[in-house]
This record gives structure tokens, sequence and C-alpha cells, in this order.
């Protein structure tokens, strides 16, 4: 990825109300794949879930936020899914990484 970009790092913690909530986040992951500015993402879920998703810019994260979907699965995440959560954007100048072969 070009350098500077963006990281919305969305950390959280489920409920015991998890109906539908597998197929909201599928639904958003393929729908901010389709969003201008959209670089990728990573995901872990433990007792605690990780999202990151990557942005060419901020413009690219704030459309994304304004997504009208977007907007109705952050409504069900506040009311249904999700005992807490926090949103972190960062600005990412500078990576490495190492793998093994």
């Amino acid at each position: 990825m070009k350098k500077p970009y963006y990281a919305v790092i969305f950390t959280s913690i489920l409920s015991e109300n998890t109906k539908g909530y597998n197929e909201m986040a599928e639904q958003m992951e393929q729908l901010a794949r389709q969003q201008k500015g959209y670089l990728g993402m990573n995901s872990a879920r433990g007792e605690t879930g990780i999202t990151i998703s990557y942005w060419k810019d901020l413009e690219a994260i704030k459309q994304w936020k304004s997504n009208l979907d977007h907007i109705h699965a952050q409504r069900s995440g506040k009311e249904k899914w999700y005992q807490w959560y926090r949103v972190r954007i960062c600005k990412v100048e500078k990576e490495y990484s190492f793998e093994k072969k």
C-alpha cells in the first residue's frame, strides 16, 4: 500500500445476543470492499474482537462512516450485539513485515 494511508481499528466485546451478527459482519466487509479508497481489512475474534480496515485517506473513512447501510449496521450493533467498542483512526507512515518461506 502506498504510504501514508489510514487504519481504522475497531475493538469490541460482544454481548450475549449475537444472532445475525456474523451475517451482518460479512455484509459490511463486502460493502466496504466496494467503497472508494478502501485498501483492505484484517480481523480476529477471541474474547475481544479486533477489525482493522485500511483506507486511502480521511475522506474515504468519512464516506464509509456515512454509508446508509453501514449506519444501519452501527445502530444494530449498539442495540443488539456490542457490550463495548472503541474506534481508533491512525495514520500509517511506515510499515514492515517478515515472512518465513
